[in-house]
């Protein structure tokens, strides 16, 4: 049974008539990515993922990897090799990937509507792929440039593949605590020794080739997070020999069954250096970053599927009459769809999907700006944008992707609950999202700590600023009266925090999972009144039904509804400080 097709007019909507996506190909190496080209693509992904994707993740998550300790080797799930053949030989590997190396240089915005309908038909493939991106672009930026001309075709092509070995069994997010050694060699390489745990495609039979990228200390390196190094670390030698680098097992997990998450043990493995020495963390942000906004997407395509699966259960699903009189008196019961509860679910879900669809396109948007826009002024407003929303993103999306995934379970009763449908499957695949690449409260301490604070403040200034102008184009007055009182509450609350967090960091650490909430509700609050302002375009009103632009102002509304009380009482939590929460001693838990 089909229970996933790629919302195509929303994401239109989001693209072409709100963020006017096709402006990209007015930016220099962008000249290609015309509405018309875009289009094209989005028809094709959809495709790509209703057709061969989504057949094959149920399937997938039953049967699962599986791993041969004898050879130390994985078997993906049956038709997943056939699936990457396809997702390979149709260049999605290589979308926004550089010209120069076999690339096809076409927006980030388009590899992030992309991976959402991945994730919507099947996380666990889509997770392949989706790190060798990230080790894609940590290689075009940090690379030299012999290692960008030996690894970056192929792995452009998706004939090899890319990893991120970082966390340790000793150590998840206090990388400095690492073990994992790196000897040098007289030919110029590293012997890398060590163990990484959690390893995304450490080991498969997708590809012909694996390129891990491992985090390393170097003999005389310094204490801590600063002697961290980075180094290349590929399956399989340029002259064809196995290096030592192997798989000793595969997680037992609750959910993304299908994607091969390996324990990787490197016994002197051949290695190069990326990077400087002790810079090797830096240089991981770049994969990490691409990483967390991909994660976000995650939240966002599950909570899509979640959604169109309960949908139609309300519309099928007959049970009671509606509490103001039988809706439809010829048949046994009415619709579960006329039940104020069930809306209310439904409508968590609505308005949470198109409003974070907006958010993530957004952020995408300005990683494209910040890199190709002609005026450096400008490059560097998209980068401040880009890099306050990453951690905004990646947090908000997924826990709320999950939550609205709950409330789709919820709203269908016990059959949700069951793996007849699947739901239950995509909140098990889903929960991951909220811990890895950083846990969300991880991303929360990156926005207070660092976000907040760069360049002076100048991330939040710009923000807010953005925000401003946004609403310059809203023509209706309730809505800017709504989003004022938005900006105003994370104003207050941002200001406490500059006031208290310097003499108490605890006070920063309370505040931060609260008031990255904020910032997303407050960018949601601007980004409904922007797209409720957009249903009264004439070209827009000509381009989609009706009731599609109909439901979106009154989707707007709900979202107002919703959300203020909850952006208050936020504020409220901020301000109220870590005193009741730093109170109780360890032995009073």
């Amino acid at each position: 049974m089909s229970h996933y097709t790629p919302p195509s007019h929303d994401m239109s909507f989001v693209l072409f008539d709100v963020l006017n996506a096709q402006k990209l190909a007015e930016l220099e190496g962008f000249g290609e990515a015309t509405e018309e080209m875009q289009r094209a693509i989005l028809e094709e992904a959809g495709k790509l993922a209703e057709n061969v994707l989504l057949p094959i993740n149920e399937s997938g998550d039953r049967e699962g990897c599986n791993y041969d300790p004898a050879t130390h080797s994985v078997k993906t799930p049956s038709g997943f090799p056939e699936a990457y053949q396809t997702y390979q030989q149709g260049g999605w590997t290589g979308l926004s990937a550089d010209p120069e190396f076999g690339g096809q240089g076409l927006p980030h915005l388009l590899k992030i509507v992309v991976d959402e309908m991945c994730c919507s038909s099947n996380l666990s493939f889509g997770m392949y792929p989706g790190l060798s991106h990230g080790a894609i672009d940590l290689l075009s930026q940090h690379g030299t440039d012999e290692q960008k001309a030996y690894y970056l075709p192929k792995m452009i092509e998706g004939i090899w593949t890319g990893t991120m070995c970082l966390t340790e069994p000793q150590c998840g997010t206090d990388l400095g605590l690492i073990r994992t050694k790196a000897e040098p060699s007289a030919d110029g390489s590293y012997a890398i020794s060590g163990t990484k745990i959690w390893i995304t495609g450490g080991e498969h039979d997708l590809s012909d080739n694996i390129i891990h990228l491992v985090l390393a200390k170097l003999p005389d390196a310094p204490q801590g997070s600063k002697g961290i190094s980075l180094f290349v670390v590929p399956k399989f030698l340029e002259d064809g020999t196995r290096n030592d680098a192997f798989c000793g097992g595969l997680e037992h997990k609750m959910g993304i069954k299908a994607s091969a998450t390996c324990v990787m043990n490197f016994e002197s493995a051949k290695g190069w250096l990326v990077g400087n020495p002790n810079e090797g963390l830096k240089c991981m942000f770049t994969m990490m970053n691409a990483a967390r906004i991909m994660v976000g997407v995650q939240g966002l395509g599950l909570a899509e599927t979640a959604y169109q699966v309960s949908l139609a259960f309300a519309k099928e699903r007959r049970q009671s009459r509606s509490i103001a009189g039988p809706q439809e008196p010829g048949e046994s019961a009415d619709a579960i769809i006329v039940h104020p509860d069930v809306r209310r679910m439904l409508l968590k879900q609505k308005v949470f999907t198109e409003g974070a669809r907006a958010l993530a396109y957004w952020a995408g948007l300005h990683l494209d700006l910040s890199h190709s826009h002609s005026d450096p002024a400008e490059r560097e407003r998209s980068d401040d944008l880009f890099q306050l929303l990453t951690p905004v993103v990646k947090s908000y999306l997924t826990d709320e992707g999950y939550f609205s995934s709950d409330a789709g379970l919820q709203s269908m009763g016990g059959s949700g609950f069951t793996q007849d449908w699947p739901v239950e499957q995509l909140m098990r695949d889903g929960r991951i999202a909220r811990i890895y690449e950083g846990t969300n409260g991880i991303q929360a301490l990156d926005l207070v700590g660092r976000k907040l604070t760069m360049k002076g403040g100048q991330l939040a200034r710009t923000y807010f600023a953005e925000l401003s102008n946004m609403l310059a184009s809203v023509e209706n007055q309730e809505h800017k009266d709504l989003c004022a009182e938005f900006i105003s509450e994370l104003h207050s609350a941002v200001a406490w925090v500059g006031s208290n967090a310097p003499q108490d960091p605890e006070q920063a650490g309370a505040a931060a999972t609260p008031l990255l909430t904020m910032f997303a509700l407050t960018s949601l609050a601007v980004l409904w009144a922007t797209m409720a302002q957009q249903t009264q375009n004439e070209a827009t009103i000509a381009q989609y039904p009706a009731d599609f632009l109909s439901g979106k102002r009154k989707a707007a509304d709900h979202f107002y509804r919703q959300s203020l009380p909850e952006i208050r009482a936020l504020s409220e939590d901020v301000k109220a400080g870590k005193e009741t929460l730093m109170a109780l001693s360890n032995a009073e838990f």
